[in-house]
C-alpha cells in the first residue's frame, strides 16, 4: 500500500481542519475526540493504515474551561498548607539538628503537597458506619508531611513529632508507612520502591473480588497509589497495568508525581517521562489524565497563535525542565522563551519574577481538584494521573530543582528565613534557628474537623480492632487426615488438597477461604476446584472451554472463589496480601491459602513476603513440591533447599515442613485458630511434597509436639549402648525411618523416630529462652524445648532434612546430645530422587552411615563394624563435596 505523504488537496485539507476546529468551539473538545475517533475507526475498516500514537501533546488532559471550582475555603487551605509545608520540614530539620543519623526527606512531600492536601481534605473517606473508606497507598518518601499534617488536627503530639525516627522507647513515628509500627495509623507499607503499584492494582482487584462475591458493598470506594516518576522504573511498577485495565478497575486511581527527578538526577534527562508514561498506560488501555502546566500557562497558550509554544513544549526535554527550575526567571526567560522569536515575544512585556511565578499544574488546587474528580468519576477503566511538579518546591537555595534535593536533610537559617518568607509562616527571627513547630489558630483547626468530618473521620487510619473472630471447625472435622492410609500412598500436596476442599465445604467458614495458584493447579491436582468453587472473572466465561464436557472443566464465573492467576507469582502473592489484610481493610477476615512452587515463593517475591509481614497479613502460603531433591526431573532452578531459610527472616511468618498428612491438619487447624479467633498478626509458610508415600495414624497425645515444632513418633523401650536419635522432616523423614529398619536389621543398632515439623520455630523458642536467661540471670533458668525433649533421650542425634544444613544446625547450641546435620547444600539438578538423595548425601544409606559414625566415635561399636557399614551402605569418602560441584 502506497500512503500519501504530500498534500494533493490543500484547500479541502484546510476545510477538514477548521470543520474540527469549528466542533471544538461548539461543542468541546470531547466531541470532536468522538468524531475523530469514529472516522479513524471508518478509515481503518476500509483498510487505511493510519499511524498509532499512545501519547498526546505535552498540555494539560482537561482544558481550562472545564476546570472545576473547589468546594471550600480557598484562602483558609492555602494558609494550612503552608504550615503544613513547614512543619514537613521541621519534622526533618529538627531531627538532623540533633543528628544527622536520623534523616529523613523534605524535597518529595515540597513537590506533592497540594496533592495531598486536595485529597485529604475533599476526596478520601475514612472508614465509617455508612462508606468502607478509601484505600491510599502514600508515597513513603512524603511521609513527614503526612504527619504533620495529623499533627495540625489534633491526632499527634508534639512529643510525638519530635521523636520522628526514633521508635525504640515507644511512641516515636515511623520513617515510612508500616502497619507493623504504627498498627493503627498506616494502612500499607509503600517505601519498597514498586510494591506499592502492584500491591494497589490486587487491593483493588480484590475489592471488587469482595463485592462480586458478596461479602462487601464496595459502592463508590477507591484505591489510590501515589507514586514517584522515578519509582515507575521499577518493573513492578508497570507489570500488573494490563490486568488493571482487562478487568475494568475503575475503582483504582495512580497519582504519578512527575518531578522529573528520581534519587540522584533526571529520570530521564534526554527524553521525556510523561510522555513515556503516557504511552505505557493508554497503550495498556487506562485512562490517562495529564496535568502539566498551572494557571499562568493558560493565557500564554492561548495566545499562542503560531503554536510556537506548544511545539517548544513538546520539544524541551525533561533534563532542560528540572534545570529551568533550579535556576531563575532571567535564565527561563533566555533559555526557554529565547529559543524561537515567537515564544519570546510571548514574554517580552513580563518581569522576570513573573516568569519565575509560573507553576507546573501540581502547585495550582484548582487543577488539582479538578483532576481529581475527573479521576474518581471515570468508570470502566483505572485512571492514571501524570502530575508534574516541582521536586523541593518552596526549598530554594536549599534544594529546590537540584539534583541534591532528595537528600537534603538541613536548612541554614537564611534558607530557612526564605522558605517562612516565602508561604509567609509565622515564626519570629528569634526563634527561626529553632525552625520550631507552628499550630492552627482556632478557626483553621475547626476547618480541617469539618473537611475531616465530612469524609467519615480522621485519616489515614488502619482499623482492625473491631474485625470479627470466624467460628473455625473441631480439629475433629479432619478426622480422614488424622487417620493413616493403610497401603494408598499419597502426597502431602494431595492431603492439603483435601483439608482445603472441607473447609470450602463449611457452612461457617467456607465462603471466607480465597484459594491462590498461579498457573500450576493441575499440578497441585486442585482442578476439581475449577467447577466446584469457580475460578474468579469479573467478566463471566464469554466462551465455551474446551474441556466442557469432562467433570472438571475450566470454569469461569463472576463470583467464583478461586484466583488462578496464571504464570505470575508476584500477582498471585499481592492476591494473597489483599486477602490477607482484608479483616482490615474490608472488616471481613478472609483466609488465603496461596499454594506455589516453594522454589518460586520467598526466592522469587521475597520483598512482597517481607511488605506482608510489615502488613500484619493472616493467611497460609504453600510451598509446594518443597526440598531439594522431591522435584526430581526439573533440575537447579525448581529445587528448593532453602525456603525455610529464608521464611525464618520475617519474624511473625511461622514455618513448619510436616511428613504426614495428620501433621498438617493439625498445623493447618493452629493456623486457622491463631490468625481467626484468637487474631494473631502472623502467617503460615507450610511446605507441601509432591512425592507419595504411606501415612500412618495420627499418635496419640502429639499434637503440641507438631505445633511446637518436634516430638517422638516411636520410641524404643529399653535402649542398649547401640541406640540413636534419627530425625527428620518432610519426605526425608521416611528416609530416617528406613534408616532405622536397616540399622536395626543390618547391625542391632536401635533408634528413637523424631518428626521435627520446625527447625525454625524450634530456633526461635530456645534463642527467646536463652534470651530470658541472659537477661533475668537471677530467675529460675528456664530449659528450650528442645533441651527438655532430647534430655531424656539416650545417644547421639542425627538430623537429616531436604534443605541446606543451616536449617536444621539453629538447633544445635540447645541439643544435649551429640548431634549431626545432613542437609542439601549445593545448586539442583536434575534425576532420580534415589540418586539426587544419594548426591546430597541425606538417604536413608548416608542417614544410617552417620548414626554408625557416631556410634563409633562414642566406643558403641567397633572399628570393624564401622567399616561394615561403610561398605555395607556404600559410602564414599572422597566423593566431592556436592554443596562446590
Amino acid at each position: 500500500m502506497i500512503i500519501q505523504n504530500t498534500d494533493i488537496d490543500p484547500l479541502e485539507s484546510q476545510e477538514w481542519q477548521e470543520a474540527v476546529q469549528d466542533v471544538i468551539e461548539k461543542d468541546g473538545a470531547n466531541r470532536a475526540h468522538y468524531l475523530l475517533d469514529k472516522a479513524v475507526q471508518q478509515a481503518r475498516a476500509a483498510g487505511a493504515t493510519l499511524p498509532f500514537s499512545a501519547t498526546t501533546p505535552y498540555q494539560n488532559t482537561i482544558p481550562a474551561d472545564d476546570e472545576l471550582e473547589i468546594p471550600g475555603d480557598l484562602e483558609m487551605e492555602w494558609r494550612i498548607r503552608t504550615i503544613n509545608r513547614w512543619n514537613a520540614m521541621a519534622t526533618v530539620v529538627q531531627r538532623n539538628k540533633e543528628s544527622s543519623e536520623y534523616g529523613g526527606h523534605i524535597a518529595s512531600f515540597a513537590s506533592s503537597a497540594v496533592m495531598y492536601d486536595i485529597g485529604l481534605n475533599h476526596f478520601w473517606r475514612s472508614k465509617s458506619a455508612i462508606h468502607g473508606g478509601d484505600l491510599v497507598f502514600f508515597q513513603g518518601h512524603v511521609i513527614p508531611g503526612i504527619y504533620a499534617r495529623s499533627f495540625m488536627e489534633g491526632r499527634l503530639t508534639q512529643e510525638q513529632m519530635e521523636s520522628f525516627r526514633s521508635e525504640v522507647d515507644g511512641g516515636g513515628l515511623s520513617s515510612y508507612p508500616h502497619p507493623w509500627l504504627m498498627p493503627d495509623y498506616w494502612q500499607f507499607p509503600t517505601v519498597s520502591m514498586g510494591l506499592g503499584p502492584l500491591m494497589a492494582i490486587y487491593q483493588a482487584r480484590f475489592m471488587k473480588y469482595m463485592h462480586n462475591r458478596g461479602h462487601i458493598d464496595m459502592d463508590d470506594r477507591k484505591v489510590w497509589a501515589f507514586l514517584g516518576d522515578g519509582e515507575m522504573d521499577e518493573p513492578e511498577s508497570r507489570g500488573a497495568i494490563d490486568l488493571a485495565a482487562r478487568e475494568g478497575l475503575d475503582n483504582l486511581i495512580f497519582v504519578v508525581n512527575c518531578n522529573l527527578q528520581r534519587l540522584d538526577g533526571p529520570v530521564r534527562g534526554n527524553g521525556k517521562i510523561v510522555q513515556e508514561l503516557e504511552g505505557d498506560f493508554r497503550g495498556a488501555g487506562w485512562n490517562v489524565i495529564k496535568l502539566l502546566w498551572g494557571k499562568g500557562w493558560d493565557n500564554l497558550l492561548e495566545n499562542d497563535a503560531t503554536g510556537r509554544l506548544k511545539q517548544l513544549m513538546d520539544e524541551t526535554v525533561d533534563g532542560d525542565y528540572q534545570t529551568f527550575k533550579s535556576k531563575d526567571g532571567a535564565y527561563i526567560r533566555k533559555h526557554f522563551f529565547g529559543k524561537y522569536p515567537e515564544t519570546a515575544a510571548l514574554v517580552a512585556d513580563w518581569s522576570d519574577d513573573q516568569i519565575w511565578a509560573l507553576r507546573r499544574g501540581g502547585h495550582d488546587p484548582q487543577k488539582v481538584y479538578t483532576a481529581f474528580k475527573a479521576a474518581s468519576d471515570t468508570k470502566g477503566q483505572p485512571t492514571c494521573l501524570l502530575i508534574k511538579t516541582v521536586k523541593g518546591y518552596g526549598m530554594g537555595t536549599a534544594g529546590e530543582g537540584q539534583n541534591t534535593t532528595h537528600s537534603a536533610k538541613k536548612f541554614a537559617d537564611n534558607q530557612l528565613r526564605d522558605f517562612r518568607d516565602r508561604f509567609k509562616i509565622p515564626v519570629s527571627d528569634e526563634d527561626l534557628p529553632k525552625a520550631p513547630f507552628v499550630s492552627l489558630n482556632n478557626a483553621q483547626k475547626a476547618y480541617l474537623a469539618d473537611r475531616r468530618s465530612a469524609l467519615g473521620g480522621p485519616f489515614p487510619k488502619r482499623e482492625w480492632r473491631d474485625a470479627p473472630k470466624l467460628e473455625i471447625p473441631p480439629l475433629s472435622n479432619f478426622q480422614a487426615q488424622l487417620k493413616g492410609t493403610g497401603d494408598r500412598e499419597i502426597s502431602t500436596t494431595m492431603a492439603y488438597v483435601r483439608i482445603l476442599t472441607t473447609l470450602l465445604r463449611d457452612k461457617k467458614i467456607g465462603k471466607f477461604v480465597v484459594p491462590i495458584v498461579p498457573d500450576e493447579s493441575r499440578t497441585f491436582g486442585m482442578e476439581g476446584l475449577f467447577r466446584s468453587a469457580g475460578i474468579y472473572n469479573p467478566l463471566g466465561q464469554n466462551y465455551t472451554p474446551e474441556d466442557a464436557d469432562q467433570m472438571m472443566f475450566y470454569k469461569e464465573t463472576i463470583d467464583g472463589q478461586v484466583l488462578q492467576e496464571g504464570i505470575n507469582e508476584a500477582g498471585a502473592m499481592a492476591d494473597w496480601i489483599a486477602a490477607a489484610t482484608s479483616y482490615s481493610n474490608h472488616g471481613v477476615p478472609m483466609i488465603p491459602f496461596y499454594i506455589y512452587y516453594s522454589m518460586f515463593g520467598h526466592q522469587r517475591v521475597g520483598d512482597l513476603a517481607w511488605a506482608a509481614g510489615d502488613s500484619r497479613a493472616r493467611g497460609f502460603l504453600l510451598g509446594a513440591t518443597a526440598g531439594r531433591t522431591t522435584l526430581n526431573g526439573e533440575g537447579l532452578q525448581h529445587e528448593d533447599g532453602h525456603s525455610h531459610i529464608l521464611a525464618a527472616t520475617i519474624p511473625n511468618c511461622v514455618t513448619y515442613d510436616p511428613t504426614f498428612s495428620y501433621e498438617l491438619a493439625v498445623i493447618l487447624h493452629n493456623g486457622l485458630q491463631r490468625m481467626f479467633v484468637d487474631q494473631e498478626d502472623i502467617s503460615f509458610y507450610i511446605t507441601l511434597m509432591n512425592e507419595n508415600y504411606s501415612h500412618p495414624d495420627m499418635p496419640m497425645g502429639v499434637e503440641e509436639g507438631i505445633i511446637k515444632g518436634l516430638y517422638r513418633m516411636s520410641q524404643t523401650k529399653r535402649p542398649g549402648k547401640k541406640h540413636v536419635n534419627l530425625m527428620g522432616s518432610g519426605t526425608i523423614l521416611v528416609q530416617a525411618i528406613e534408616a532405622a529398619r536397616m540399622l536395626k536389621e543390618d547391625f542391632g543398632v536401635t533408634s528413637d523416630i523424631w518428626s521435627a515439623t520446625s527447625f525454625n520455630e524450634l530456633a526461635r523458642e530456645g534463642q527467646d529462652t536463652a534470651r530470658h536467661n541472659r537477661l533475668s540471670p537471677l530467675s529460675d533458668k528456664q530449659v528450650p524445648y528442645v533441651t527438655e525433649l532430647l534430655s531424656r533421650a539416650k545417644g547421639p542425634v542425627i538430623a537429616a532434612t531436604d534443605y541446606m544444613k543451616n536449617y536444621a544446625e539453629q538447633i544445635r547450641a540447645f541439643v544435649p546430645n551429640r548431634y549431626t546435620v545432613l542437609g542439601t547444600d549445593g545448586f539442583g539438578r536434575s534425576d532420580s530422587r534415589v540418586n539426587l538423595r544419594r548426591f546430597f548425601e541425606v538417604d536413608a544409606n548416608h542417614i544410617a552411615a552417620a548414626a554408625m559414625s557416631e556410634l563409633f566415635e562414642a566406643g558403641a561399636i567397633t572399628k570393624a563394624e564401622m567399616q561394615a557399614a561403610l561398605i555395607k551402605y556404600d559410602i564414599d569418602g572422597d566423593k566431592p563435596n556436592p554443596r562446590l560441584v
